[in-house]
């Protein structure tokens, strides 16, 4: 009688007629009413005999839970990639190149002034450009000689802020150059010391142009992060660097900094204006279109490829579930008798694997944030030389986690939770009391 009222059914009078359907009751129990929770939890725990559905339901937690957090570290790793590729590729380069078109940049000064007059513009910075090969009595490599006029190399990239060694004080004089770490470590020199500098755009002469060659003193060695900048870039004060490439008082390019690099759209229309002359304009998206292509369209693989992990382990639910159910033929086939409806025995399993997929999702989730958080310590620690920045580029694995991807991830990890509780959760509404009571 008891188990009847809590139930919600009442005994079957004794003049109702055999096969008649019981008359519906107000007080009826209502969906997903505590005593069906009271019974999905006692049916996750492990009995005498159901202990290997608890098993189950142990290794599709672990499941969903690896899933998920690999999900969010993967995801967090490769968005931490593209940050620090862009403000690194991006913040070096600039975010949108002048070029000439008509006559040369010999009216430089002027047009970067009013280029940075523009409202969104940070800084316009004329530059010389040239290869050429460095060497030292240790060794030699190619590298890319930048002119730039001291008073703006504040504003490229940091470069003032990642110093290694020497001072950018008299940078303007001409009488030294700026080198990236990498570079210093292969030619075997540090600041103070000497580079020889070598470019086949030397002086004109009556047999043709001979290469020009030239020592500096290294005022300073910077370290942006990225390798092949650290390795390749040799900064050079622009006027000494328009003598050593020929340039006769005009600059390669002008460089624009914006205050927001994803409107680089919407400022061309003002630059072009503020020019006052025929000019082109490239940006940053347009010369690293390839590249950050194929870092979104990576990033989008490993997410559907990870996520046959959660796919595969949702289907440990399903043989679960599947498992209880025959596990317990008999008390489904007990509750029926006792009133209890098919929905009422189709939510309790509903609410088994919804409980399943809730803990190994958060258990997933909360994984992945610790693991994200510490992913430079475990590297450091757990795999001190597997990571090679000549490489990967960057000296440190980067992580950034982005909310609504972790919400997606949550809410899509649960979902095929719950979607894979429905046909074992529907097979045993459908099971006939009568069979599971004759055959148990």
């Amino acid at each position: 009688m008891a188990v009847a009222a809590e139930t919600g059914a009442s005994p079957r009078k004794p003049d109702a007629k055999p096969g008649a359907k019981p008359a519906s009751r107000g007080g009826a129990t209502a969906p997903f009413a505590a005593f069906e929770w009271i019974i999905a939890g006692r049916y996750l725990r492990a009995r005498r005999r159901g202990g290997g559905v608890s098993v189950v339901a142990f290794f599709s937690v672990l499941g969903i839970a690896l899933g998920v957090a690999t999900l969010i570290i993967v995801l967090s790793v490769m968005n931490g990639f593209r940050t620090e590729l862009l403000s690194k590729i991006v913040g070096i380069n600039g975010h949108i190149f002048v070029t000439p078109i008509d006559r040369t940049f010999t009216d430089f000064a002027d047009l970067s002034e009013r280029l940075s007059k523009v409202a969104g513009v940070r800084a316009a910075i004329p530059l010389v450009e040239g290869q050429a090969f460095a060497s030292s009595p240790y060794g030699g490599s190619g590298v890319l000689v930048r002119g730039v006029r001291g008073d703006d190399l504040g504003a490229i990239g940091g470069i003032s802020k990642s110093l290694r060694g020497g001072t950018l004080e008299g940078f303007d004089d001409g009488s030294g150059v700026l080198i990236g770490r990498r570079l210093a470590d292969s030619l075997a020199i540090q600041a103070g010391d000497t580079i020889t500098l070598s470019t086949p755009k030397g002086a004109t002469t009556a047999f043709g142009t001979a290469p020009r060659t030239k020592s500096y003193n290294v005022k300073a060695i910077f370290e942006i992060g990225m390798t092949e900048f650290d390795s390749t870039f040799v900064f050079m004060p622009l006027s000494e660097s328009q003598a050593f490439f020929n340039r006769e008082g005009d600059v390669s390019l002008i460089e624009i900094y914006i205050d927001n690099p994803d409107a680089v759209a919407a400022m061309r229309e003002p630059l072009e204006m503020a020019a006052e002359r025929p000019v082109l304009l490239t940006d940053w998206r347009q010369r690293n279109r390839t590249f950050f292509g194929a870092l979104e369209v990576e990033r989008n693989v490993m997410f559907l490829i990870l996520s046959l992990i959660v796919v595969v382990a949702t289907l440990n639910i399903v043989s679960g579930l599947i498992l209880l159910v025959r596990d317990k033929s008999s008390d489904i086939a007990i509750l029926r008798t006792m009133g209890a409806t098919p929905g009422t025995v189709m939510r309790v399993f509903l609410i088994n694997g919804a409980l399943i997929g809730l803990v190994g999702t958060l258990s997933g989730l909360g994984l992945g944030i610790l693991i994200t958080l510490n992913i430079k310590p475990i590297q450091r620690v757990l795999f001190p030389g597997a990571w090679d920045p000549t490489v990967r580029f960057l000296a440190e694995i980067p992580a950034e986690m982005n909310p609504t991807e972790i919400t997606v991830v949550v809410l899509t990890s649960f979902l095929l939770a719950l979607a894979a509780t429905v046909y074992p959760s529907w097979r045993a509404a459908r099971l006939d009391p009568v069979q599971a009571l004759r055959y148990g």
